[in-house]
């Protein structure tokens, strides 16, 4: 894919990822101002429930379908359903229309997920899957940086009906921006003699029969955890246990994401200059060989994927600083998230790069709905256990918690594959013809 097909689909990925901030933080403002933090959390889990339900079955949809026709059918629902929200909400909150909202959201939700991540291998070679996704991590950590902001503008300025309607002009914008890609590349089509219920255990069965995969898959889901919102709160229950007052918790989570951010951005444009730098190699011509016998066709070699010390090192530093977080003070609390934000970063590049990698394209949707599960959906198990282990022991015991997770994940990803066992490369590849025997000579007399 070329440059500029690869900043739009960035560009569109962020307005999406913004759009969802926006959403999320109107939800819970509006549904708390019109019946309290508790019916904010009933509407949230409203939300959260069908997301965690149907993932699996998204990750089927889109190696159905097809990743991008999910995209854009996700963000055409997604953008009217706020739109809709912005009119029902002009005069008076319902929260039953906002409970609607969030179980239709939460819906979508679990249909997009999985087409995100099948989309990036069908868009760009291999060895430029590491670029890729350093700008998705890159427009995610920027969306949720802005989002928040520009829902509380809105917020301000006219309400949930303007903050809806923002959110709905992003999804909008992302739209617009995935129309115009074009998709060089194609997956065969899912059977379509075969019910759902059959390709998503095939699906199963190739994450758990592979080990590759199987090891990435636990590694992206212990890595994403903790970071895929139950930090936050620690973060929030941080600064009241310190009484640091609540700008301290936008620059600690500021700072979280501008490191993501940055070395994302970095890791992406080196990722395209290494790509580019061995395209311009020039070739020497080859000698010609004397004919040689013909044989038996090999099987394709698994694509390079980025090296596992990376990945084990990057884990391991951020169990590291999530063993000290709680310990220091305001600006060492501010420093280390910063550092936390870019090893956070790295991992998620190096980790579902290799994982793009491994995967075969036409199994990319129902691979990714297991790590998405293994993370958005189990994450809001941790929301309740933060506040009981915050209150019971303090907020630094939660961050050793953390630490022991993403410990365990670079133990997981610094094991080599044990030799003799299927990669995903190998298993998807065509039997090898077996070569004919030769007749048995007659004994000599």
């Amino acid at each position: 894919m070329s440059t500029s097909g690869a900043l739009r689909w960035a560009t569109a990925y962020a307005c999406s990822v913004g759009g969802d901030s926006v959403y999320f933080v109107t939800l819970s403002w509006t549904a708390s101002r019109a019946s309290g933090p508790a019916a904010a959390g009933v509407v949230l889990a409203v939300g959260a429930v069908p997301r965690a339900l149907l993932m699996l079955g998204g990750g089927v949809v889109a190696d159905r379908f097809g990743p991008w026709r999910v995209l854009i059918g996700s963000d055409l629902v997604r953008c009217v359903l706020v739109v809709g929200a912005a009119f029902a909400v002009v005069s008076r909150v319902h929260l039953g229309v906002l409970a609607a909202l969030a179980a239709g959201f939460g819906t979508v939700d679990a249909l997009f997920m999985p087409a995100v991540g099948a989309l990036p291998p069908l868009l760009v070679a291999a060895d430029q899957l590491a670029r890729v996704q350093g700008m998705r991590v890159l427009a995610v950590r920027a969306a949720n940086l802005a989002g928040p902001v520009v829902a509380g503008v809105m917020l301000g300025v006219g309400g949930a009906t303007a903050a809806f309607l923002a959110a709905g002009a992003l999804f909008g914008a992302s739209l617009l921006g995935l129309m115009t890609l074009r998709i060089p590349r194609a997956v065969a089509a899912l059977e379509a003699d075969r019910s759902a219920w059959e390709q998503l255990g095939e699906g199963l069965r190739y994450v758990r029969q592979h080990v590759e995969l199987r090891r990435l898959v636990i590694v992206v889901g212990l890595s994403e955890l903790c970071f895929s919102g139950p930090i936050a709160v620690a973060v929030v229950l941080l600064v009241a246990e310190r009484g640091w007052g609540s700008v301290t918790a936008g620059w600690i989570l500021g700072a979280f994401s501008v490191g993501g951010a940055v070395v994302a951005g970095v890791m992406a444009t080196l990722a395209g200059r290494v790509s580019r730098a061995r395209l311009a190699l020039p070739r020497t011509p080859a000698l010609p060989r004397t004919p040689a016998l013909p044989r038996t066709p090999a099987l394709p070699r698994t694509p390079a994927l980025p090296r596992t010390p990376a990945l084990a090192g990057s884990l391991a530093l951020t169990a590291s600083l999530l063993l000290i977080w709680g310990a220091l003070g305001r600006l060492g609390a501010v420093a280390v998230a910063l550092v936390l934000g870019a090893t956070t970063g790295v991992t998620a590049v190096l980790a579902n790069a290799r994982l793009q990698s491994a995967a075969a394209p036409r199994l990319l949707g129902r691979v990714t709905s297991v790590t998405t599960l293994c993370t958005l959906g189990l994450s809001p198990l941790l929301f309740p256990l933060v506040g009981v282990v915050a209150e019971a022991w303090g907020t630094g015991a939660f961050f050793a918690l953390c630490a022991v997770v993403c410990g365990a994940a670079a133990i997981v990803s610094s094991r080599s594959t044990p030799s003799g066992r299927p990669t995903a490369a190998v298993a998807d590849a065509p039997p090898t013809p077996a070569r004919p025997r030769t007749p048995p000579r007659s004994p000599r007399r």
